[in-house]
């Protein structure tokens, strides 16, 4: 059965916004104006630095051809359950996602080169590595499956498992992508605090779509 919920207080969705607008707002202005914050996160890249094949495993899970994939799945998923629940506009999260996923480049891409910034350590010379594309398509992918999937598991175990799954797999990518040299941990903060935004938007929208016609019920999948 869907979660049903109060839709968030306007406080608490303007300090789910406003965090991350502001963290990826200062960590941007650090990385354009060269400020003191770059030092201190050269020398976190440096101190985890340790290209290996399990840190490069750990980066891959942000590749497209993973994360877009398990995202489809849980797509369909959500949207059959939902249909056959006669839920209200039950096709709206499936298709928000799918934009947002197909969409999420055309955001990344300005900021990049806009940035300019240089890759990490192990990186050769060139620029446009902030912020992290790879953290953003895990970010994207893994979350909003998570927000797809979240209303149709029954029990509380079931979905705090998902939300630590989510997180283990964001945070594992974020420390692939810096642990093997591709990118310093500011590209990667920078991209968590951009998803964070669009996912809490993504959430408005899945939250809204969960309610049922007076005449749907759930199946017993």
């Amino acid at each position: 059965m869907p979660i049903s919920g109060n839709s968030p207080r306007p406080a608490f969705l303007a300090l789910l916004l406003g965090v991350p607008a502001l963290l990826f707002a200062s960590t941007t202005w650090q990385v354009v104006a060269g400020g003191p914050l770059l030092d201190v996160d050269e020398r976190v890249s440096r101190a985890l630095l340790h290209p290996d094949r399990f840190s490069e495993l750990l980066a891959d899970l942000g590749n497209i051809q993973v994360a877009v994939p398990v995202l489809a799945v849980a797509l369909a998923y959500a949207a059959r359950r939902a249909r056959v629940a006669g839920t209200d506009r039950w096709w709206l999260p499936p298709v928000a996602t799918a934009l947002l996923m197909v969409l999420l480049p055309a955001l990344i891409v300005p900021l990049k080169e806009g940035t300019d910034r240089a890759g990490g350590p192990a990186m050769p010379p060139g620029t446009g590595y902030y912020p992290s594309g790879h953290t953003a398509t895990a970010a994207v992918a893994y979350g909003a499956a998570t927000l797809l999937l979240l209303p149709w598991l029954r029990s509380a175990a079931a979905r705090r498992l998902l939300v630590v799954v989510c997180a283990v797999l964001n945070l594992g990518v974020g420390f692939g992508l810096v642990r093997h040299g591709y990118h310093w941990p500011l590209d990667v903060v920078a991209s968590w605090c951009l998803c964070a935004m669009l996912l809490t938007g993504l959430a408005l929208v899945v939250g809204r779509s969960t309610r049922r016609t007076s005449s749907g019920t759930c199946d017993g999948l």
